[in-house]
């Protein structure tokens, strides 16, 4: 994984992922093998951390499927399937797909919206590919970490002119921020929270805070997130 400058976006080398795919294998199969009671056994934290790697991780496997021979991970779904429907993993003793750890699990039992700017869905579109595991113990500062990252990017969510444009995220799961969970009971509690990273000015910053800002969203760039693609 390669940080573009500014830390704010990322790009998988995938060739090199590809090289050594029997690294990244391992790590998975050890996934796989995690008896569903003992996932239960773990704090809150651990189960999240653990469902946002798999998550990350079992993308790009995916991905690896194909390699280099996509342009997007849209290419590995079909007229009636979606790539995030195909069940092609094993987790908690079933097979599974992506879009059972992030529907069925991460938003319906944990409710923390900061998971959509922590699963990464290997466009360029979508947020940074952390160079690290989630872990319990920080958790709390990556989703934070990677929420603040997301917004502070420009090219995906910026302030101008008075008019906020944000990424097609807070759209699709517009539900999930306003739901009162982190503090979060509408949109406009997020862009005041965040006022710092989306305003470039104190007046710009000021206006964030006050709330009722004009929205508008950006276009989402579905595009592979490949370090080897300009």
């Amino acid at each position: 994984m390669a940080w573009l400058p500014g830390e704010l976006q990322s790009r998988v080398k995938y060739a090199d992922l590809a090289r050594d795919k029997a690294a990244l294998d391992a790590v998975l199969a050890s996934w796989s093998a995690l008896p569903a009671d003992r996932f239960a056994a773990f704090s809150r934290e651990q189960r999240m951390a653990f469902l946002i790697n798999a998550y990350n991780g079992f993308t790009l496997a995916l991905v690896l499927t194909r390699y280099p021979g996509l342009d997007s991970i849209k290419d590995l779904g079909g007229l009636l399937q979606s790539p995030w429907k195909k069940k092609f993993f094993s987790l908690l003793g079933q097979e599974r797909h992506l879009d059972w750890i992030e529907h069925e699990e991460l938003r319906a039992r944990y409710r923390d919206p900061r998971i959509h700017a922590a699963l990464v869905c290997a466009s360029i579109g979508c947020p940074a590919l952390r160079n690290e595991a989630f872990t319990a113990e920080r958790l709390e500062a990556q989703l934070d970490d990677g929420l603040r990252r997301f917004l502070a990017d420009s090219t995906r969510n910026r302030y101008a002119n008075g008019r906020l444009e944000v990424s097609q995220i807070f759209k699709w799961f517009r539900e999930d921020f306003e739901k009162g969970d982190q503090g979060f009971h509408r949109l406009d509690d997020l862009w005041a929270r965040y006022a710092a990273v989306l305003g470039r000015t104190a007046a710009e910053q000021a206006r964030l805070k006050a709330g009722g800002v004009p929205l508008g969203y950006l276009d989402y760039d579905w595009k592979l997130n490949d370090a080897a693609r300009p």
